[in-house]
């Protein structure tokens, strides 16, 4: 299975090819210009480096967000449109999910967090399992970082990473174990092996119904919900 990952989530963000699940080549988008004009001319130069036509493609995996508003439309439309024109299947990843699978055992619990702006983060809790290595535990919603940090250290070790990280880790406290600094971004590389197993596992996706996930609703969802609830 020929498979092509998208990752923009992250800063610069990245693109990768694979069969089945063996790398072939990844390239990382340029910090300029932005992932918007970037990102169709490196995609071609990716298919191009492995001598891969569009159509080559069986599978398009993606990171789907948690993320900011632009540079995951960005990702996430790309994917769907390729996968559309080529007629090949794809597969949204939480790039929370993704940063977790690349991240080895370092507690109980792993915290993967992104920087939701004014002082907070939305995160992903995973549990260390031995049959399927990190498991979904919970998600944080916005908080503030410390306070989940503290609940989670209740019920054991807890080891953090994630995008957030860039942001926070100053503000980590000497009980978490922060992962070391190549772990904390997620890469195209990782999205396709972690596409290839779930598709492996059964696991199928919709190019019509694939929609990203932010990590706050927009400003103006923001004041229309407070004005909705203003009015209860």
């Amino acid at each position: 299975m020929n498979i092509l990952a998208i990752e923009t989530t992250a800063v610069p963000g990245s693109v990768a090819v694979a069969a089945d699940g063996t790398l072939l080549a990844e390239l990382r988008l340029p910090e300029s210009p932005r992932a918007a004009a970037s990102l169709a001319p490196t995609l071609r130069d990716l298919l191009q480096k492995v001598d891969w036509h569009p159509k080559d493609v069986n599978l398009v995996g993606v990171t789907v967000g948690p993320g900011q508003f632009t540079s995951v439309r960005i990702g996430v439309v790309s994917a769907k449109t390729f996968a559309y024109a080529v007629g090949a299947e794809i597969l949204g990843l939480n790039t929370f999910d993704v940063v977790a699978y690349q991240t080895p055992k370092l507690a109980d619990y792993l915290a993967v967090i992104g920087d939701a702006q004014r002082g907070q983060i939305v995160g992903r809790a995973y549990v260390w399992t031995n049959d399927r290595g990190w498991a979904f535990f919970e998600d944080s919603g916005v908080v503030q970082l410390q306070e989940w940090l503290e609940t989670l250290g209740r019920k054991g070790s807890v080891a953090v990473t994630g995008t957030g990280l860039h942001r926070f880790a100053q503000t980590v406290g000497p009980a978490v174990t922060v992962a070391p600094r190549e772990l904390w971004d997620p890469t195209a590389t990782t999205v396709a092996q972690l596409a290839y197993q779930r598709y492996q596992a059964g696991e199928r996706g919709d190019v019509w119904t694939l929609k990203p996930i932010y990590y706050r609703p927009s400003y103006a969802e923001e004041k229309r919900a407070s004005a909705t609830s203003g009015h209860r």
